[in-house]
This record gives C-alpha cells, structure tokens and sequence, in this order.
C-alpha cells in the first residue's frame, strides 16, 4: 500500500541537522522507536544519522513487531543523503527498500537543483488509471523525501509549528501542514527534557488515485499531532512522538531512545 510506505518513514523519522553559521562538525545520533496501535507494539525504528553544518547522511531500519508481523511481516531499510539550505534540507538521494513477506519493493529517489530529478520504483506503480491524479509541473519542487523532509531548524520554539513540510515518497506528494498545538515531555535514554507539539493536517497533493479512502480519511478525519525535541543545543528539532488517527485505528510513535554519541 502506497500510503504504508509514505506514513512509516514519516512517523519513523528521527533525524538531526547542524544549525547553520557554526564550524562544521560532524555529529553522530542513535534514535529506536515503536509505533502501538490498541497499545500493541506493531512496528520497530532504528536510525543512525551522522551530520553536520553543511551535509547529512541517515540510515534506518523499520520492521513490523508483535502480532502485526502475522498479518503482514514487513521489514525494509531507508537512507537519506544531502545538505542544508537555510530552513530546510535539501536531499541528494534517498532509497527504500522493503520486503513483505516475498514481494519486494525499492523506491530510489535523486534530486538536483532543489527538485526531484529521478524517480524510481520497482516493480512500477501502475499509474494509468482513470482515477489517477497526475503531478503538476511544479509539484515536485522545493520537496524532499519522507526522511529529510522532517528536519526542523528554527531559531525559536514558535518556529518549529510554523511551516508546510512538502513530502515526495517516490510516487505520493503531499502536505503536511503544521501549527502549534502546545509543549509537551520526553522521557527516553539520552533525552529527558521539553517537547514541542504540533498539528499537522495531511493534504494529498498529487500521485495517488482520486478514490483512495484511506487518503481521504487521512485528509478529511484524522487529527495528527507531532512532537518535536532539539538537539542539545544546535537550534534543531526532530520528530520523537507522533499520533495518528487511522481507518484502523490510532497509531502511536513513541521514543525509546534519543542519545548523541558523540
């Protein structure tokens, strides 16, 4: 499902940038999440990141758990390269590879000039359908893919709610529209401090099908809300607790570990 392989590195996401205006430095992170439903442990994260001023590279491991992997034993790995352009990340290449039960899938994403220049899925996504919302000519601009689009630099707090994230996992385009919803709390090995909420509501923008339930459930019904923590003190936030209303149910992202290494 197109809109699994969207949300997971989404809500997996825990990835960390340079603040800009510093000596490079490279700095390394390691980050384990799990996402319950019902408060069942249906999927596991685990990411590196090494980082610094001007580039970024992050790589991750997502794996359903628990009583999910019976109805469908997903596993995959995703990495994410590129730089820093004042507020936002800027990829250069982003891959996924995912494997359910004996079907594999690969998403391969490369991008020049602040654009997707190269999109690739194997096998192909079959978008000759009638029902087919089909990208526009600017609609693959200023994106980036579903793991640096949720670095977050802000020189304030009430920056970090106060931005659309332009999301391309390869075939989907979407919106994730944020807005400050309050503080919150971590508790986790290597973090225990204050957290940032925000809302966010999910917009579908172009590659998908105009019928897509789920989607519009997602777009029309869910309320979504993210919680970002800085990173010591570089001025920048990741993700680290997410919630999201689904068909299914509400799924919950929680952070087990947010610990520099170095």
């Amino acid at each position: 499902m197109r809109l699994k392989t969207c949300l997971l590195p989404i809500l997996a996401a825990a990835l960390l940038i340079a603040a800009p205006a510093r000596a490079e430095q490279w700095r390394s992170m390691r980050v384990e999440q799990v996402v319950t439903i019902y408060g069942i442990v249906v999927a596991r994260s685990s990411f590196s990141s090494m980082v610094s001023r001007d580039r970024f590279k992050v790589e991750g491991r997502v794996s359903s758990a628990g009583l999910a992997r019976v109805f469908d034993d997903t596993r995959g790995t995703v990495t994410a390269m590129g730089r820093f352009d004042n507020d936002r990340a800027r990829p250069k290449g982003y891959v996924a590879d995912y494997e359910s039960g004996k079907k594999k899938k690969r998403t391969q994403i490369s991008f020049a000039d602040g654009r997707v220049y190269r999109a690739v899925n194997a096998p192909p996504v079959d978008t000759a359908r009638d029902d087919w919302v089909p990208h526009g000519a600017t609609d693959l601009v200023d994106v980036a893919d579903p793991l640096s689009a949720t670095l977050v630099p802000a020189d304030r707090e009430a920056d970090v709610c106060d931005r659309t994230i332009s999301v391309f996992d390869g075939v989907l385009r979407a919106d994730l529209r944020l807005s400050p919803a309050g503080r919150g709390t971590l508790s986790a090995q290597g973090y225990q401090g204050d957290t940032v909420v925000c809302q966010a509501q999910f917009v579908p923008v172009s590659g998908y099908r105009r019928d897509n339930r789920s989607l519009h459930y997602i777009r029309d019904r869910s309320q979504i809300r993210i919680a970002f923590a800085q990173i010591g003190a570089t001025g920048v936030y990741a993700p680290v607790g997410v919630t999201a209303e689904t068909k299914a149910g509400t799924l919950t992202l929680e952070t087990k570990r947010f610990e520099l290494l170095d």
